[in-house]
């Protein structure tokens, strides 16, 4: 295959992964890394390293609009990123140390969980008004524009995130991908705080940690220019399209179209890593 081919085909499936990412929430990189490394045949730990640089560009992105309209939680986010950042560094050094095989079965099983995590009907922000005295030391209550004004908030069960933050992080490291899926889990469903602000939060912290993992990425000489360059114009294009077609297209729909899709790289991924194929 020519070169030129080759950049095509990577930025093509990179956008439309970017835009399937952005829809559905679960970002790019759950479809770059399967992509490049069951159907393009490249290497996984190349795979990764230019799925780490396209989440920086496309939370880089998003995260300011976030921040400016007062969604995102800053002081949770920092607090937290103490704990990814020291998983993603944990995770980039097991990548350099674990068999591709079952760097590919890992892969697979988080695919499944997020395809499960995806197809699941979302609630209505619960407004917990109890407060955590270790959070209320901390001053990570807060507050998030709500139909009738600002909207106050408490934060619960800091150990608890503070613990799955650290395995969130430990997963981008190792896998390339935002873990935005676990963060949101560990924010909305542990610390109690509510679903909008843990999804802005959450894209405001995965360009963190994927920079500290990509940094060990680099080092090894995982990160290839060549590769890395049409993933993260591919996934910031797509992601940026998927932003704006985000209030008109039917989520449902495509949360379970893409849940279907990442299901079955899931299986191809546990099934080749397995057979000894990655």
């Amino acid at each position: 295959m020519q070169i030129w081919t080759f950049t095509t085909i990577v930025w093509l499936g990179s956008f439309a992964a970017g835009l399937l990412g952005s829809l559905t929430g679960l970002g790019g990189g759950v479809v770059i890394v399967p992509l490049l490394a069951l159907f393009l045949h490249v290497d996984i730990r190349y795979a990764i390293g230019a799925s780490l640089v396209s989440v920086i560009a496309t939370s880089s992105g998003a995260a300011a609009a976030y921040v400016r309209e007062g969604y995102s939680n800053i002081r949770i986010g920092m607090f937290l990123e103490i704990a990814t950042t020291f998983g993603a560094l944990a995770g980039a050094y097991l990548a350099t140390r674990v068999a591709t095989s079952w760097i590919a079965v890992i892969f697979g099983m988080v695919l499944l969980y997020s395809a499960y995590l995806s197809s699941r009907q979302r609630t209505g922000d619960v407004v917990d008004q109890s407060r955590d005295k270790l959070a209320t030391a901390l001053r990570l209550n807060g507050s998030f524009p709500g139909t009738n004004g600002p909207q106050s908030y408490n934060v619960h069960n800091v150990p608890t995130g503070f613990s799955l933050m650290f395995a969130a992080g430990t997963l981008s490291g190792l896998l390339g991908i935002g873990s935005g899926a676990v963060k949101v889990l560990a924010m909305d469903q542990a610390m109690r705080i509510p679903f909008k602000v843990s999804t802005t939060t959450s894209n405001f912290m995965i360009g963190v940690t994927a920079a500290a993992s990509a940094g060990v990425y680099l080092s090894r000489g995982y990160i290839h220019p060549a590769l890395a360059m049409p993933v993260m114009l591919g996934v910031l294009a797509g992601s940026m399209l998927g932003a704006k077609v985000l209030v008109r297209a039917r989520v449902k729909v495509l949360r379970w179209v893409f849940a279907g899709v990442i299901v079955v790289l899931g299986f191809e991924m546990i099934f080749n890593g397995l057979s000894g194929r990655l």
